[in-house]
Formats: C-alpha cells, structure tokens, sequence
C-alpha cells in the first residue's frame, strides 16, 4: 500500500506550507524564517522572498563596497574631462540685402480710415492669406525687402515662410553669423520681441547653439557678453 495521502511529509507545516526553503543565490535548503515575508496583495502566510537573509546581507556589503564618484562639484577635472573651448563669435558686417523689387516708395502709404493697411500673401501651398497691420510696420516690410507696395492702403508679402527660410539660408551658405560654423536655423539680429520683423535685413543664417545662446538678446548685448 502507499502512503496515506493525508499523512503531512516533514517539510510541511500544519498549514500544508513547506518548513523549508532553497535560496535563489546559494541553493541550500533553509528554514523559513531566514527569508522574508513578501508583500503585497497576492503573498499569502508562508509566501517568502526568494534570497536568503545572509546572502542579501552579502550581496548588501558587495555593492557598498563599490567606489562611488563623488559629485561632480568635488571631482577633480582631469586633462580628458575638459570641456570644449565656447565659440569665438565676432560682429560680423551684415549681408547684402536681395534688390528692391519693382513698385511704389513706401511714402505712398496711407492708412484708411479705420487706421490700418492691408497686408497679403500666400502659404506655403500657394493660398492667399490677408490680414491688417500698422503703418509703421508696412513701411519697415518695404523699406527692408519683404514686401511690395500694391496701392497706398495695401502691401504685399514678398515670400512665404519656406522660401524665406531658403532664401536666407541659401545666402549666407549655410554659415553660422556669429561663429562662423554650419548653420541651419535663422535668427533675427533684432529680436521680435523688441520690434524687430522677419525681412532679408533682419534675418541671419546661425546655428542652433548661437540661436538659443542669442535668444531675445541685441546684436551687440551678444557680442559684448562674449568679450567679457
């Protein structure tokens, strides 16, 4: 006859749950309290960690002895850790600006009687567009090659935002203003924010570093901070 099924074999407890246990990293059979008890909502009463205590002791003091690198406000600059040199940027004479395209002065302009002139153009994909803007401002866009005077209340935009990006990008040869490096952005050597208008006088190929460097700043806060 075999053996009584309802017999417990040793390993077991009175809660039919193994008195023992192999460890994961050594491999010997331990008793139960020399693991720890799992967590969470799936660990029942004898539902244990698979490392013993004494080899995650173990495995504590070997990864405290690893050497940690101290920050790097402490750690001593060695001869391969120099940082690169900034790039040495110079005011440069601005570019030419494109030929003035055929049309009225700009001292035709006159605002209608709602104060404003009109301004149109086309997208990218060849759609007109209109909107209004200042006198000021439409007097800027013709005297600086952007735009064309139609009648004295309307202008029109010379380019769109790609070709204007190509134009520019195009001449200056992809050459950064400011360094003299590869250049694929355009900055605008009076910021927008300070009045200064997307047109081929105001605009300069420079690379991303120069360009976010830049920011908002002047063409001579730029150069002046860099003297310094």
């Amino acid at each position: 006859m075999g053996p009584d099924p309802r017999t417990a074999p040793e390993e077991l407890t009175s809660g039919d749950a193994p008195a023992t246990k192999r460890c994961s990293r050594c491999g010997e059979s331990k008793p139960l309290t020399d693991f720890l008890r799992r967590t969470g909502r799936r660990s029942g009463k004898a539902s244990r960690r698979g490392a013993c205590r004494q080899c995650r002791k173990l495995q504590k003091a070997d990864s405290s002895a690893i050497p940690i690198e101290p920050p790097m406000a402490e750690r001593v600059p060695e001869e391969d850790d120099a940082l690169p040199l900034p790039k040495k940027r110079t005011k440069k004479p601005l570019p030419e600006p494109p030929p003035r395209p055929e049309g009225p002065e700009a001292s035709v302009l006159r605002p209608t009687r709602e104060g404003i002139i009109r301004m149109r153009g086309r997208t990218d994909k060849g759609r007109r567009w209109y909107q209004e803007t200042d006198l000021e401002t439409a007097v800027t866009l013709v005297l600086e090659h952007a735009a064309v005077v139609v009648n004295r209340h309307t202008i029109r935009r010379i380019y769109t935002n790609k070709k204007f990006r190509q134009y520019i990008l195009m001449r200056d040869n992809y050459t950064c203003h400011f360094c003299g490096e590869y250049g694929d952005t355009i900055d605008h050597l009076l910021p927008r924010a300070k009045g200064g208008h997307t047109t081929p006088v105001n605009c300069v190929c420079a690379c991303h570093l120069c360009n976010q460097s830049k920011a908002d700043r002047s063409l001579d806060d730029f150069v002046s901070d860099f003297d310094d």
